[in-house]
């Protein structure tokens, strides 16, 4: 298998890894999808609450390694991080309002809530599951870095992004 890949082009490897992420995604859908059929949305988010405890710490840790990212490495180390998460290969983000203690991510275009609303469907309440989810992976990083939800469904959000994370550093 590795040597199969090693003979793919850039471009291929590129198309593969999109599709690698596709997946990924479509897993996490599926496994909602059927914890919340069988016990209900509450349940279900409660559950997914609890695989993110676990799921961000380890790819934080993946992607540090790596990408030689130092712990406690601040702000410029999050920002790294943050581009390499297995969704920023599928999901149009961006920073903004970076200094060296601050910095806000946003989540332009999300697959998930993208397909909702493509079937009418309002936006997945998803706030309780990114508190966790991106709190967890900032402290990862950095045990110093505050995270604070700017926005995110349920909560009502700007047309040009779903969610938005203030992440901080106070010395």
């Amino acid at each position: 298998m590795r040597e199969d890949l090693e003979n793919l082009s850039k471009e291929e490897l590129m198309d593969y890894i999109e599709d690698l992420s596709k997946n990924w995604l479509g897993i996490d859908g599926t496994w909602f999808g059927a914890v919340e059929r069988e016990f209900g949305l509450e349940k279900a988010i409660e559950l997914d609450i609890e695989s993110w405890k676990v799921f961000t710490v380890l790819e934080a840790k993946r992607i540090m390694q790596r990408f030689n990212i130092p712990e406690n490495g601040g702000i410029p180390a999050l920002m790294k991080a943050l581009k390499f998460r297995v969704y920023a290969n599928i999901n149009k983000q961006e920073i903004v309002e970076v200094s060296e203690k601050r910095c806000v991510f946003r989540m332009n275009n999300c697959r998930v809530q993208y397909a909702r609303n493509r079937k009418n469907l309002p936006d997945f309440p998803c706030k309780q599951v990114g508190v966790v989810e991106y709190s967890f992976f900032a402290n990862t990083v950095d045990k110093r870095i505050e995270t604070k939800c700017i926005c995110c469904p349920p909560d009502d959000h700007p047309k040009d992004y779903y969610c938005a994370w203030e992440f901080t550093i106070n010395d």
